[in-house]
């Protein structure tokens, strides 16, 4: 009704909203019903996923799935030759929502709060030296957050990328280090970093479009989704291989990046 799709005006989110910050997920949810496993087991032939060897005309396909050690603090990656539907909902368990996902007995919180996605299983895993990214939260949000939900949701969107930014300031200093000789390149690898994103249609929604479930909504990012990709290809396709297309120096000097 107010031309956007936030749930900011919405007195159901406010209410969902209210009782996550007053009960845990262990006492709204007891029996930890989760209608997502079942949905995900019923779409998703994880056996295939497995088994799975190549993709078309490639000799290696590879899945990793992110998954935060409660214990620990540390990232677990999960393998796709070992991947269940477990490990995908313990990917994406926001610890305020659902009650955390114990696999081995081990229990695990959403992978974003260490690895967003975490980059270092490329690194050894395959020879091909891009790595491109699809960023959904926003890095930058201009504007001091003022009211309650601004700042949380400005710290749950500083805390989900840092862990990216992390990764990609390792490989701009290994690629700086290259590029000067104090690093073989034999030993070393330069890799070119590609980073598919749509800031202006991003900021617009706030966290609160993130438990926003219209099917129209749902259709909106997808579209979003196409067109960006397609106009990055159209852009960035023929750099593939020979260079990266982000400058990864100037976003960490301050400067704003070329794509």
């Amino acid at each position: 009704m107010l031309g956007n799709w936030n749930l900011d005006k919405s007195p159901g989110f406010h209410m969902q909203n209210l009782l996550t910050q007053s009960f845990s997920p262990y006492q709204l949810n007891p029996l930890n019903l989760n209608p997502l496993k079942l949905m995900l087991e019923s779409s998703v032939d994880f056996e295939q996923v497995r088994n799975c060897k190549q993709v078309r005309n490639c000799n290696m396909t590879k899945l990793f799935i992110s998954a935060t050690n409660v214990e620990t603090g540390r990232v677990k990656v999960f393998d796709h030759k070992e991947l269940t539907a477990d490990m995908v909902i313990a990917s994406c368990c926001l610890p305020m929502v659902f009650q955390a996902v114990e696999i081995d007995g081990v229990p695990y919180w959403d992978g974003g709060y260490m690895g967003n996605p975490s980059l270092f299983p490329f690194f050894e895993s395959t020879d091909c030296s891009d790595i491109v990214v699809v960023q959904i939260n926003p890095i930058e949000r201009k504007g001091t957050p003022r009211t309650p939900r601004e700042i949380s949701d400005r710290i749950n969107e500083i805390g989900f990328n840092s862990s990216l930014l992390k990764d990609l300031r390792s490989v701009e200093f290994v690629s700086r280090l290259i590029k000067k000789g104090v690093l073989s390149d034999t030993e070393y690898r330069d890799n070119h970093i590609h980073i598919i994103e749509n800031q202006d249609a991003l900021i617009p929604l706030g966290a609160s479009s993130k438990m926003n479930v219209e099917w129209k909504f749902l259709q909106h990012l997808r579209d979003i989704g196409r067109d960006t990709a397609q106009n990055w290809l159209e852009k960035n396709f023929d750099h593939i291989g020979k260079k990266s297309t982000v400058d990864l120096t100037a976003m960490f000097n301050g400067v704003t990046p070329t794509l």
